[in-house]
């Protein structure tokens, strides 16, 4: 082992009955070092993280060492805390009701339950972590007041209180915008300053190319390589985490004639403001902005979860006043949350019940006809987006995440929208997997639906979409044709 080699893997197997997750894998990491896992949902990178934790044994002959130690063949969860890991997931874990400094301090209050430190005390050490990440923040402050984007830095803090030497960031940046991914990143860069290693895991591979030293790229639980960062591209890195070579072609143009939503003047105060825009019967539509630019308030207001105070919205050219989110379901209209886990899914429910849930009106009010018609229904679903289930009484969180987004696209597809609206689609999904839900998209749009994509993903508009809106401060400024600009164009349009 190195000198500065703070984790050592070597023969790592772990299986769970007949699945192999992890197969004779090997890992190193080195003081102050970004290394990146990277890898499609499935490939072995959380089960790989729960065995350094202490989560998982993996199988006989794995050997794991620490900070220059002995190896040895499994570690327990005191052992990782006691050797500074910590895991920071993508949930947080954190408390929205407790203050900033608690939050922070709170393996203060772990490690001495009889004795726990004084606000005053605890006010100063998180005074000191927030320094350290350059952050102006009251320790007084209620951590659920805070953006997402502040409470993963508040993640950050609370293991450097903790003084952490290995941090594994599990999908840290999946709700964030590209402006909020900066300042991460930048937090990110003053750990590995300290010295502290830092495993990254995000499906972004912009990000994990610019933040990282070297990735480990797994597929199917057995490790590809690791690979400096340096010279590494995108397409490459999808190519080895995938096997296969990726289009990066924006889709050819074609001409729409057939209006079917169309919105005039729609102002909903301090959201957004006289909006005027039409989607076309098989045409894909992006639209993209900056954070607090409206794009998820306008989407909720198209599909009824909240009112307009002046303009229209028409499909068919006849003018609807939605009342509810039912109203626009029996009008037609589907909408995929940006927040899978939260909105989109009912986690611990089956695949069947979460993909039957938003179209239990077509299946009818006779409960004793529901179990079959539920796994009928769920089934047909599977097997058309391809979700990787071999049982539909499954709870839906026993799925990856590309799946899991597969179930929130066919929970709404069953209701057979004439007008698909899509939050984000692929937050938190492989690179493998978007490329799979957009092939999706594009095949729906082809028999005739009307779909509009959000993102701040530019590469994912530019490839998808038939044309590109930006929503900047609650109004449209700008239309753009995928076919003629670059990423870095779309997202100067965004910033502009």
């Amino acid at each position: 082992m190195a000198a500065d080699t703070v984790l050592s893997l070597a023969q790592v197997t772990c299986r769970f009955g007949r699945l192999t997750a992890l197969d004779d894998v090997s890992f190193d990491l080195t003081a102050g070092e970004v290394h990146c896992l990277a890898g499609e949902n499935g490939c072995g990178k959380s089960t790989l993280i729960k065995i350094v934790n202490g989560v998982y044994a993996p199988e006989a002959g794995a050997r794991i060492a620490l900070h220059g130690g002995a190896a040895q063949a499994r570690l327990t969860p005191s052992q990782a805390r006691a050797a500074g890991i910590h895991v920071i997931w993508q949930d947080l874990a954190l408390f929205p009701d407790l203050t900033l400094a608690e939050n922070i301090g709170y393996d203060s209050f772990v490690a001495r339950p009889l004795a726990p430190p004084n606000r005053a005390d605890l006010a100063e050490q998180a005074r000191a972590v927030l320094a350290r990440l350059g952050l102006d923040l009251d320790p007084a402050t209620r951590l659920g007041d805070l953006p997402i984007a502040q409470r993963q830095l508040i993640a950050i803090a609370r293991v450097l209180a903790a003084d952490a030497r290995i941090v594994f960031m599990d999908e840290p940046t999946a709700s964030l915008t590209q402006a909020e991914v900066a300042g991460l990143l930048a937090a990110v860069r003053r750990m590995t300053d300290d010295g502290i290693a830092v495993v990254f895991v995000s499906h972004r591979l912009a990000e994990v190319l610019d933040i990282a030293d070297r990735v480990t790229v797994l597929r199917d639980g057995r490790k590809v390589g690791t690979f400096p960062a340096r010279g590494m591209t995108q397409s490459r890195l999808t190519t080895l985490m995938t096997g296969r070579e990726l289009t990066d072609t924006p889709r050819a143009p074609k001409a729409f004639d057939t209006p079917v939503l169309t919105v005039q003047g729609l102002t909903r105060t301090g959201q957004f403001h006289d909006i005027d825009l039409t989607l076309h019967k098989g045409e894909i539509v992006g639209l993209t902005g900056l954070l607090g630019s409206g794009r998820t308030e306008l989407a909720l207001c198209l599909f009824g979860m909240t009112r307009p105070d002046a303009g229209q919205i028409l499909l068919d050219g006849v003018p609807q006043a939605f009342r509810s989110n039912r109203d626009a379901i029996r009008a037609g209209l589907a909408y995929v949350s940006e927040d899978r886990l939260n909105l989109g899914l009912i986690q611990v429910q089956s695949i069947a019940d979460n993909a039957a849930m938003a179209a239990l009106p077509r299946i009818g009010r006779a409960a004793w006809l529901w179990p079959r018609a539920l796994a009928d229904l769920a089934r047909d679903w599977v097997g058309r987006l391809s979700i990787k289930a071999h049982d539909v009484d499954l709870p839906v969180n026993s799925l990856s995440g590309g799946n899991q987004q597969r179930v929130v696209l066919a929970k709404w597809l069953a209701t057979q929208p004439r007008v698909l609206i899509l939050d984000a689609p692929t937050v938190g999904v492989d690179v493998g997997a978007k490329e799979g839900i957009f092939r999706i998209v594009r095949d729906l749009a082809d028999q005739g639906m009307a779909i509009l994509v959000i993102s701040d993903e530019a590469s994912e508009l530019r490839v998808n979409c038939d044309r590109i809106l930006v929503l900047r401060d609650g109004r449209l400024t700008r239309q753009i044709d995928p076919r003629h600009v670059t990423d870095t164009q779309i997202e100067e349009a965004a910033h502009a």
